[in-house]
């Protein structure tokens, strides 16, 4: 059979292709558990995207890759403030990330969202030849071994932005570094958000000379403007909820297993909980934790009721604004904690559990500002009480924790800077 025909039917595969095939068909059973779309995408298989009558051919395109929401939401002030010096698209890989990387940035000019490829070689290269980016920025550490190659054997320049490695996942990078050094090594630049995260960076193998701390951009992912009263947004929900705003409010955010219970458990059966899943396929088990909750879902006003589900969908920021006081999840079991930048630029007071090393560094800045506490589970209830009595020295917290927030803003346009510079137009063809 002549090369040319085998070419055609059977794409080429280099040796990492060969040990993603078995591994993808052995854990198959697990990622096919829960629903997933757009197949063709994660194939490869995507439109170009923007029209060439249309494009500016001056404007580079860059594109800017987030796994999920959390990552969508870091773009949110980088995005704007590239649009109209560049063609950017913002690619995703979960549904989640993707409906909100539409949401966010779907209205913008010069901007596209597309979902990113499975890390085989000829889905990666059918992506580029669609897509054909002028340079790849990856948030915080999305790093797979094909697509970082193939961009460099075509010249396409790739780092990392707002890079984060935490010791967790420090930990198991190092038991593959032997196998990603030369991945790490490939790439053009690394922009973390620490000293610790840039020491680790390095030691993974990329060049000191290439590494920079440029800080968080989730810092700027949320307006620190003061407001006196929640947006048209937050009152709408609030109203469709059947929230009374004239009495306290407790927002559990991104909890997760056996943290429901606890939420419920702390509050005072008297002042309003709204509990806010981070796991989509958890609501309907969040909802058996808490007996009685209205579910956001439903459509079903809850006037009178103290206990409610948020499980929706990008709402959660909005929700932030009519809280008292905001408690954070997936600190109070094994998770490593969530990000509580958003609710302490919004002012608000937040508590945190022990566990939280996946965000160490904002929670200290936090916490060193008295914006924010650290609280051991046994204690959640009793310190939720002691806050929810004393309204100035909530509203001491909410002043402090906004300041930290400022304090931090600016990273994004540090990161705008280190991708128009890294930008190099590849020759035609190339």
């Amino acid at each position: 059979m002549p090369d040319v025909l085998i070419s055609t039917i059977v794409p080429a595969v280099n040796l990492l292709d060969l040990l993603y095939i078995p591994l993808g068909l052995v854990t198959a059973p697990l990622w096919l558990r829960k629903r997933r779309e757009g197949w063709d995408e994660r194939f490869g298989h995507v439109d170009a995207m923007f029209d060439p009558e249309e494009i500016d051919t001056d404007l580079p395109c860059i594109m800017l890759h987030s796994v999920s929401v959390g990552e969508v939401n870091a773009l949110r002030a980088l995005v704007p403030m590239l649009s109209g010096k560049a063609h950017v698209f913002v690619s995703s890989t979960t549904d989640t990330g993707l409906a909100r990387a539409r949401s966010l940035f779907g209205t913008l000019d010069h901007v596209s969202v597309v979902r990113y490829p499975l890390d085989c070689s000829w889905m990666v290269k059918r992506f580029l030849n669609a897509v054909q980016p002028d340079m790849v920025g990856l948030v915080e550490l999305e790093v797979w071994p094909n697509f970082i190659k193939i961009c460099a054997k075509r010249g396409i320049p790739i780092g990392i932005i707002n890079g984060r490695i935490s010791a967790r996942s420090y930990k198991g990078y190092r038991k593959l570094r032997v196998l990603l050094r030369p991945t790490f090594a490939r790439l053009d630049f690394a922009c973390v958000q620490d000293e610790q995260y840039a020491e680790r960076i390095e030691a993974m193998g990329v060049p000191n000379e290439r590494v920079q701390i440029t800080g968080s951009m989730k810092w700027d992912s949320i307006s620190t403007e003061p407001n006196t009263e929640p947006s048209e947004r937050a009152k709408t929900i609030a109203r469709e909820m059947g929230l009374d705003l004239t009495r306290p409010i407790v927002v559990a955010g991104s909890t997760g297993p056996d943290e429901e219970g606890l939420m419920h458990e702390s509050v005072p059966d008297d002042v309003q909980l709204i509990i806010a899943p981070r796991k989509t396929e958890r609501f309907d088990e969040a909802a058996v934790a808490v007996p009685g909750c209205v579910r956001r879902s439903s459509g079903e006003q809850g006037r009178g009721a103290t206990r409610f589900l948020l499980d929706t969908i990008g709402e959660l920021s909005a929700v932030y604004e009519l809280a008292d006081l905001v408690i954070m999840g997936r600190s109070f079991n094994d998770q490593y904690g969530s990000d509580p930048i958003e609710p302490a630029a919004s002012g608000k007071p937040v508590l945190i559990g022990e566990r939280h090393s996946d965000f160490q560094v904002a929670i200290e800045l936090l916490t060193q500002s008295g914006g924010l506490r650290v609280v051991e589970r046994n204690q959640l209830g009793r310190v939720v009480g002691e806050l929810l009595g004393d309204a100035d020295l909530r509203a001491h917290m909410g002043r402090s924790a906004q300041d930290c927030v400022q304090a931090q803003q600016g990273a994004s346009g540090r990161h705008m800077d280190v991708l128009l510079r890294a930008v190099i137009r590849p020759d035609e063809g190339a």
